[in-house]
């Protein structure tokens, strides 16, 4: 009898708790008050056309939202569902598509590469032997930063195939796993995995276990799938100065290191599955947990500099790299994360695995403190901290890197000998000059002014300007490429020896890696 009763009342004490909780905990979910206007603020601050965010909290999809335009100048809103390219977040993706394949049995982490890609070779035999399907995702190969990047970027004729057999003549920069620096070429190579092991392309394997289970029907691989009338973004770019629209950069050959499209629609689905260790919303699995234990497990260490001075409160006390992810902290939680970033498309997926929290910005501009600004005003308010003023904070960040990087570019100005002359006549410089992971380049004289052309990279045409001495600096048709200086040496004889570049600006993209390249004149 005494039984029942207890029983009875625990019974009501559950509902009357459950009652009283449910309108707390939804408040708990909600995002902060004035967040539309935040958002404007930052759209505004940091001149980006179009936003689209995505919060996703306990199990549930808080908020997917557009805010602004699609392109400058015309009225097409940004939805939920307006597809982005979300750059680097693809990453996940690859290493996700591996462990699909580990769940099944069908490779290890720790396999050889050339278990699976026996003509697979890198420019040291040794590393070639050694390097393991685990190496290829956590940045440690020994390449330098954005090492072979101009294979694909900006957009080239090279095919996926092409790009695998020239990786072996980039010369690496570090010892193999000695240190971490960040490379999009070896994330092809995990995606041709993919294809060696199941006969399925890397994109029609994401979409048959990745996108259909996850019912992500919008999302896809290439920008090929982007047809007129659809609902995406384009891209801009402060061209001159002024935020510009440009064309969308074709990655279609090296697609798993970036190429995905995406909207916040979609990926809040991504999203939840990754908090849900690999169980998708609808209950069953995409991966493991164990294999979602391995992809946020550190795997490379990374140096942690100092931020500008504003910034100062998000200086981690650790970072590493994991598999297709990053991994640090902020305030005592561990965050779990990557950003992507095209020309004209910056983004950022954030984790916080403790809060049961992702977080989802998307922006159709190059400007890294938008959507930075967005993340840390939602972690706060999540993590329960005292306000930031984040766009303060990312503005003053910004000015200190463009002071410091025009301060750079003065020196340069200054030290210029404007007195000095070419060593040979001009049209001795013109000619067919050859990289040996790169391929060809040409200088040819029009109208009395020398022309350079990267053969493999339509968009990379423009002036050769005389600096000093044998000195010379770009000036692409393409203005919102990065320009470089280039130089060239002479034998004892005065023949010209090779030809090598540099980015002129500090805040170049580290994907124009041409100090990579080294060029040898072809004979004729």
């Amino acid at each position: 009898m005494h039984t029942l009763r207890w029983a009875c009342l625990s019974v009501a004490a559950f509902l009357v708790v459950a009652l009283v909780c449910s309108p707390l905990l939804q408040a708990q979910a909600a995002p902060p008050a004035g967040l539309d206007l935040y958002v404007a603020r930052v759209m505004e601050e940091f001149e980006v056309p179009g936003v689209a965010i995505a919060i996703v909290k306990d199990g549930e999809v808080v908020l997917t939202k557009g805010y602004g335009v699609r392109e400058l100048g015309k009225p097409q809103p940004v939805t939920d569902s307006t597809l982005f390219g979300i750059a680097s977040n693809t990453k996940a993706f690859t290493a996700a598509a591996l462990a699909i394949l580990v769940d099944e049995g069908k490779i290890t982490w720790d396999d050889p590469v050339t278990k699976h890609l026996p003509s697979f070779q890198l420019y040291d035999p040794y590393v070639t032997r050694e390097l393991t399907i685990r190496d290829l995702l956590t940045h440690r190969s020994g390449l330098g930063l954005g090492a072979g990047d101009l294979l694909f970027w900006p957009q080239t004729t090279f095919t996926r195939a092409e790009i695998l057999r020239r990786i072996r003549y980039v010369k690496p920069e570090h010892g193999f796993r000695s240190r971490y620096a960040y490379d999009n070429i070896l994330y092809l190579v995990a995606g041709q995995i993919v294809e060696a092991v199941t006969g399925k392309t890397w994109d029609a394997f994401l979409q048959e276990r990745i996108f259909v289970p996850l019912e992500m029907k919008s999302t896809n691989t290439s920008i090929a799938a982007l047809r007129p009338g659809m609902d995406f973004v384009t891209p801009h770019a402060r061209v001159e100065g002024k935020i510009t629209p440009i064309p969308w950069n074709n990655i279609d050959n090296t697609a798993p290191a970036g190429a995905i499209n995406s909207s916040v629609a979609d990926l809040s689905k991504w999203v939840l599955t990754q908090l849900n260790r690999g169980q998708m919303p609808k209950g069953s699995r995409l991966f493991s947990e164990r294999q979602s234990r391995e992809m946020w497990s550190p795997q490379t260490i990374m140096p942690i500099g100092n931020p500008a001075p504003s910034l100062s409160k998000l200086k981690p006390n650790f970072a590493c790299y994991a598999l297709g992810f990053r991994v640090s902290d902020y305030n005592g939680r561990k965050l779990v994360d990557h950003t992507g970033g095209l020309a004209g498309l910056v983004s950022k997926i954030q984790l916080v695995p403790e809060e049961n929290l992702g977080i989802i910005v998307l922006t159709n501009q190059e400007e890294n403190g938008a959507y930075q600004a967005i993340i840390y005003h939602l972690l706060d308010h999540y993590l329960k901290l005292a306000p930031t003023d984040w766009i303060t904070a990312f503005r003053e960040a910004k000015s200190r890197q463009l002071a410091e990087a025009a301060e750079v570019e003065k020196k340069q100005t200054s030290s210029r000998n404007i007195n000095s002359k070419p060593s040979l006549p001009i049209e001795k410089y013109a000619g067919t000059y050859d990289d040996a992971w790169y391929g060809t380049a040409t200088v040819r004289l029009q109208n009395g002014r020398l022309i350079l052309s990267m053969d493999h990279t339509p968009a990379m045409v423009g002036e050769l300007e005389h600096w000093q001495y044998d000195t010379f600096r770009t000036r692409w048709r393409d203005r919102s490429l990065a320009d470089a200086y280039v130089t060239f040496s002479l034998d004892q004889n005065g023949a010209i020896q090779a030809m090598k570049m540099v980015a002129i600006s500090p805040l170049a993209d580290f994907s124009f890696d041409y100090q990579d390249l080294s060029f040898r004149p072809l004979q004729p």
